[in-house]
């Protein structure tokens, strides 16, 4: 499924002040094998140097909201510098949510507000954030994490997800010993 942003987006971004943005969903061209897996290796990254991401919550402020569920989002709401929730109205949620999104997702309070690193969580810890988490491709449930744990590696769809989660774990044994 792919998501499109609406144009209260664009306003709000230059109501903060942004006189640029990036919206995933419509710049990667998801039939380029090559552009699709430069992309998922730099996605993190992406997010992590973005200052800010936002983040539409079409079905706030329900508990099951849809961009809690899917596995990818997990980059979005970790790695930018500020993350801004915003409701069907573009509203942006301006009341401190980490309490809301830590009973939802299980994720650390300290993480969610920024004063410890995804990093500082141990690996089993990160691997339990997409435990409850759903992919369109099953491949995906393993390729959403390689930022969380600061690792690239090729993309081979079709190798099911099975395969792909040892090749991810075998990444991470290279650069860890937890």
């Amino acid at each position: 499924m792919r998501y499109y942003p609406t144009p209260g987006f664009c306003a709000q971004a230059k109501t903060d002040g942004y006189l640029y943005v990036w919206i995933d969903s419509c710049c990667i061209n998801p039939t380029s094998s090559a552009e699709l897996s430069e992309a998922i290796n730099s996605m993190y990254r992406w997010y992590e140097n973005a200052q800010c991401c936002y983040v539409f919550l079409f079905d706030y402020p329900k508990n099951n909201n849809t961009w809690f569920t899917r596995a990818w989002t997990l980059q979005e709401l970790l790695a930018p510098k500020q993350t801004k929730l915003l409701d069907p109205h573009h509203h942006h949620q301006t009341r401190d949510l980490a309490e809301d999104i830590h009973e939802i997702t299980s994720i650390p309070r300290e993480i969610l507000t920024k004063s410890e690193s995804v990093y500082s969580a141990s690996i089993a810890q990160r691997f339990s954030w997409a435990s409850r988490r759903r992919t369109t491709r099953n491949e995906d449930m393993a390729y959403c994490l390689l930022g969380l744990f600061d690792i690239q590696m090729p993309l081979l769809y079709g190798e099911g997800s099975k395969k792909a989660f040892l090749r991810l774990q075998e990444e991470i044994m290279k650069v860890s010993d937890d």
